[in-house]
């Protein structure tokens, strides 16, 4: 059945305690948990998101249906690695699994790192734990992309991971597809050498390919660069000589991007000469924005920015939400996947409701008859999604084309897939 949720009172006053558990007190309430990097470069997005989901869930009186539902926030990185590491994931899961009352997990913002989440959790003592991402887009955690994939998530032969975003299949393209419109017709593909960065990093090279753009770089997902390099300027002395129109940088700021950049800039000029173009690993880090030689790097979102979001419904949820975000927090969240992670909540929140209150039961909410549908009018993205129960993935393919100007993301369009 599809199951419809309704927003209700806002309770907006004072600002939310940063304790790592939050809402009611009672034995007897179910966890939603996040599970998000809060160390390194990606902190102030994703802190963004807690918060908006605290303050969610603080609007909804901590209630989904007949029951009561509090927050328990996870950090997946380390200071050392200063981005998401892999054995933190493993011990969250472990931790997901163990914490009796959590039945859903609103995560990850790294694909690597649901990819190994999800096999865990879906093992789960009283069924697998539903998983909905604000973030994930690397296709082979839903549809077939690496061989095994996405079965070998599901070991217990049903599926618990869906998400509110569209998947480096379609944001690839989206990608290949600008840069020819500007009249790119030559581009060197690098990635970050991670599961996020190879896939869309396979998907630009792909598509650049069907639409007759030379790619320079060598293999399906383009050349790895080494996120521990003090300098990039031998690799790119080694591409100047190609000659590309633009470079395409697949992966994560987190993996020195800022100096990846930097360097770009020093071997190949400004972002004029040689253009760069990067997907939303990239996106909602103010480190990034703010570098001088990151002015007119043209980025991509695996949906609709903020600022798109709320022009298309300036009097829809999304912008109720987003002006209560500010009010109780003084600044607007930082860059456009915390609206992401409260349309997952929303998902979670509307799956709790219409089950029995268990592992098994949200996770069937949404992944059996015609799963769960958020309405236009109470969906904080300002239009209706659906979650195909046989996949996981949203119904909304958007995409959204920025550039980095003035030390900030601009949107320049929504991009339809041709």
């Amino acid at each position: 059945m599809k199951t419809r949720f309704r927003v209700v009172g806002l309770l907006a006053t004072a600002a939310l305690a940063a304790a790592t558990l939050t809402g009611c007190s009672s034995s007897n309430e179910l966890i939603i948990a996040t599970d998000l990097p809060l160390q390194g470069a990606s902190f102030d997005s994703n802190d963004s998101t807690n918060k908006a989901i605290e303050l969610y869930l603080k609007q909804q009186d901590y209630k989904a249906g007949d029951y009561k539902v509090k927050l328990k926030i996870y950090d997946n990185a380390t200071a050392a690695k200063g981005s998401w590491d892999d054995a933190k994931c493993a011990q969250n899961a472990q931790d997901h699994v163990a914490n009796k009352n959590e039945i859903a997990v609103m995560g990850t913002y790294n694909s690597g790192c649901a990819k190994i989440i999800v096999p865990i959790i879906n093992q789960a003592p009283g069924g697998a734990i539903l998983m909905i991402s604000n973030a994930n887009t690397n296709p082979g955690l839903t549809k077939a992309w690496e061989p095994g994939e996405p079965d070998i998530y599901y070991p217990s032969g049903v599926r618990n991971y869906a998400r509110v975003c569209t998947t480096d299949d379609n944001q690839g393209s989206a990608a290949a597809q600008f840069a020819q419109s500007i009249g790119i017709k030559s581009i060197f593909v690098l990635n970050d050498n991670q599961t996020y960065g190879q896939g869309v990093g396979t998907a630009v090279t792909s598509e650049a390919n069907k639409l007759g753009i030379t790619v320079l770089s060598s293999g399906t997902s383009g050349e790895a660069w080494d996120a521990k390099q003090a300098s990039y300027e031998a690799l790119f002395t080694k591409i100047k000589a190609l000659k590309p129109e633009m470079i395409y940088i697949a992966g994560i700021f987190d993996n020195n991007g800022g100096q990846l950049i930097k360097d770009k800039v020093k071997v190949l000029g400004d972002n004029t000469k040689v253009k760069v173009m990067g997907p939303d690993g990239f996106t909602g880090y103010p480190d990034f924005v703010k570098m001088p030689e990151a002015d007119g790097v043209y980025l991509t979102f695996a949906g609709l920015s903020t600022d798109l979001l709320l022009a298309n419904a300036p009097d829809g949820a999304g912008a109720k939400f987003v002006s209560d975000y500010k009010a109780e927090y003084g600044v607007d969240p930082v860059g456009s996947y915390p609206l992401y992670g409260v349309s997952a909540v929303q998902v979670i929140m509307a799956a709790i409701a219409a089950s029995d209150g268990t592992r098994e039961g949200v996770r069937n909410a949404v992944f059996s008859g015609s799963g769960v549908t958020i309405p236009a009018d109470v969906s904080v993205l300002g239009k209706s999604i659906t979650i195909d129960p046989a996949t996981g993935d949203v119904d909304a393919i958007d995409i959204t084309v920025e550039i980095v100007k003035g030390g900030a993301e601009t949107t320049l369009q929504a991009w339809v897939l041709k």
